[in-house]
């Protein structure tokens, strides 16, 4: 197994490992812990890529793992937020929805010989849901550290760290559902000949 492909894996198995932190509130620094864990495991996602294109190392392992693992990372952190209510079940629906609309048109492709690439749509969802989440990781831990009275150059109460939280949510699940529409707009050929 090549380099890429191990980093890949790393972050598929870091995972359950970040599902259990952040679902740990009585673990001191928990929502801290778990952002440091969804940082390292996002820029693998970034790293994997790069050196197998950089070293010419690309495998129909790493074509199949590399989103797979993405769309596990990203899924279980919105479910967890479901969970502790830090987003809305409709978004992470869409989401998911999305996911699996995506991936079954990526199925048929392949099985029909074809690749298809991320286009600039998705790579700006992926950026966005990154960036929702680990923001949304960060206020938590902010306002815990605020509860437990810790100095803090910057104040922020709760309101208004929930409604950056679903604003920025809210961008990644619009992002998500205009990507998918445009994914399913430019594919619509094989989604015709699939049945």
């Amino acid at each position: 197994m090549n380099l890429p492909n191990k980093l890949t894996m790393f972050r598929l198995i870091l995972v359950p490992f970040f599902v259990a932190v952040l679902l740990a509130p009585a673990l001191p620094h928990h929502y801290l812990i778990a952002a440091i864990l969804f940082a390292v495991a996002s820029y693998t996602d970034h790293l994997d890529g790069m050196l197998a294109r950089k070293n010419n190392q690309i495998t129909d392992f790493g074509k199949f793992m590399d989103p797979l693992a993405d769309k596990v990372l990203v899924i279980s952190a919105l479910v967890c937020f479901v969970e502790l209510h830090l987003a809305n079940v409709w978004m992470v629906l869409l989401i998911i929805a999305r996911e699996f609309m995506v991936t079954s048109i990526r199925l048929v492709a392949a099985d029909k010989g074809q690749v298809i690439a991320a286009n600039n749509w998705g790579k700006a969802k992926t950026v966005s849901q990154i960036i929702a989440i680990l923001v949304v990781l960060f206020l938590q831990y902010w306002l815990e550290l605020a509860v437990a009275g810790v100095s803090l150059p910057v104040t922020v109460n709760e309101p208004l760290a929930s409604l950056l939280g679903q604003l920025l949510i809210l961008i990644a699940t619009a992002l998500a559902v205009i990507s998918g529409l445009i994914y399913l707009k430019q594919n619509w050929q094989i989604v015709k000949t699939a049945g």
